[in-house]
């Protein structure tokens, strides 16, 4: 039988002989289907057209989470046109943002942050609270997606129609914390969510990232003191408004209670996190819910006396001011890498570094040089 010579059973017209025939389909051309307003069916994914930002604003203020959803996909977004449509749905909803509780969570890895934050974001929806948390996951170094995903691990909150759980790939932004962050938080609170959970992956700089963000911050820490206390790093421990020992529950409440006791001590040596606070340390269990209560009434207890203070609404604009240079060495770093000039000229002087011909600051001020010749 010859290469291209079919059988004489083979019927093109049966539909009967090989699952994989192959015959030709019905092609409806692009602008088909735009009489009655709709996009044609074979029409890009890209090229479809979401709800504009009033229609998404409108949205959001009636508290539609799948508007919310569609909202935070769009400020993650890195594509120019996505930019300027959150920017402006940004815009619409600034006048009903910063009503909310915003409170940072971290903690060595084991200390339990997800089964605690499950915990305490549902005694807060029990109290009739909004509650929104905003788990950032570390990204995957071979997908850039998420690795974990704390809607599994928070199953009970999760399905809470009084919570809202939005986990994010860091993106690879110091250990961990997206820089889309502060925006999301924005959305969450437009969206009537008046307490919002940010939660830290615990390593790195994501616990100074997140402290430049929220109005309270929490250490969860583990039981056993002694060694527990002399690996806390100082630096997290000066920037805790509130340090919980988590896991004070059956033979390990004795423990618990002396490790909470250890860090109070320390804490009374230490400069306050916040101005006119003395920072607290307490026991609780995440899985008995003991000491829950008390970790909320510390946090109403922070919130009187800062606001009555003012340095709560100080702090607030002191972020905001931040917040402004923080996203303009982020431009500027963007933009010095997009330009093709330095893109071209890059690997030539990193090869010539790592060779050991030409000295780092030489090729740093050469790279400058190309860059800003780009402007003139």
């Amino acid at each position: 039988m010859g290469k291209n010579r079919k059988p004489d059973w083979y019927d093109p017209d049966s539909s009967e002989h090989f699952v994989g025939e192959i015959k030709k389909g019905i092609v409806t051309p692009v602008n088909e289907g735009k009489r009655n307003g709709r996009p044609g069916r074979f029409v890009k994914k890209d090229a479809v057209q979401g709800p504009l930002p009033a229609d998404l604003a409108k949205d959001i203020l009636k508290g539609d989470r799948v508007a919310l959803a569609r909202a935070i996909t769009l400020v993650e977004s890195n594509a120019k046109r996505h930019f300027d449509q959150a920017q402006e749905l940004l815009r619409l909803l600034q006048p009903r943002t910063g009503k909310s509780m915003r409170i940072g969570i971290t903690g060595v890895p084991g200390a339990g942050k997800s089964t605690f934050i499950e915990a305490f974001g549902t005694y807060l929806c029990h109290l009739g609270h909004k509650v929104a948390v905003l788990a950032v996951d570390p990204t995957s170094s071979l997908t850039g997606g998420s690795i974990l995903g704390d809607k599994t691990r928070m199953e009970k909150l999760s399905v809470n129609p009084r919570a809202f759980i939005r986990p994010s790939p860091s993106g690879g932004k110091l250990g961990g914390v997206h820089r889309k962050t502060r925006e999301t938080m924005l959305l969450c609170e437009a969206a009537g969510f008046d307490i919002v959970l940010v939660e830290t992956v615990g390593v790195g700089q994501s616990e100074i990232l997140v402290r430049g963000m929220v109005d309270a911050f929490m250490l969860l820490a583990l039981t056993g003191a002694g060694d527990e206390l002399q690996g806390m790093k100082k630096g997290i421990m000066e920037i805790a408004d509130l340090v919980l020992v988590n896991k004070a529950d059956g033979s390990n409440i004795p423990i618990a209670n002396k490790t909470a006791e250890e860090y109070r001590r320390i804490l009374h040596f230490l400069q306050p996190a916040t101005k006119g606070w003395e920072s607290r340390a307490l026991a609780c269990s995440s899985v008995t819910g003991d000491g829950i209560p008390g970790v909320w009434g510390m946090l109403e207890e922070f919130e009187s006396n800062t606001k009555e203070s003012g340095v709560f609404y100080e702090r607030r604009r002191e972020q905001s001011r931040e917040w402004i240079h923080a996203l303009i060495s982020d431009r500027l770093e963007f933009s010095f890498y997009q330009q093709p000039e330095v893109k071209a000229l890059l690997p030539k002087v990193e090869n010539e570094v790592i060779a050991g011909t030409k000295p780092v600051a030489s090729a740093v001020d050469e790279l400058f040089r190309v860059f800003f010749k780009g402007f003139s």
